[in-house]
């Protein structure tokens, strides 16, 4: 079953974000951990780790403006 990847919210006023970088490409492999997107939001560019192992895939690209707690992603 493939994990969901979720903007995550990761400051009180937080309500969408960008993906500055991939960190993985698509059809990559991860672990659980490892570094796997750069998060732009608020001025700031926050590190995002994979929340489980397996398969990238990548739906949503870089630079585009996504609300908190949509999906950008699976890991299959």
């Amino acid at each position: 079953m493939a994990t969901e990847i979720l903007l995550p919210k990761l400051g009180f006023s937080m309500t969408e974000g960008q993906v500055a970088e991939w960190l993985i490409a698509d059809g990559g492999e991860v672990k659980e951990g490892d570094l796997l997107f750069l998060l732009e939001a608020d001025k700031s560019t926050n590190e995002v780790d994979a929340p489980a192992s397996g398969t990238l895939k990548i739906v949503a690209p870089v630079g585009e403006t996504i609300q908190v707690g949509d999906v950008i992603g699976y890991i299959e």
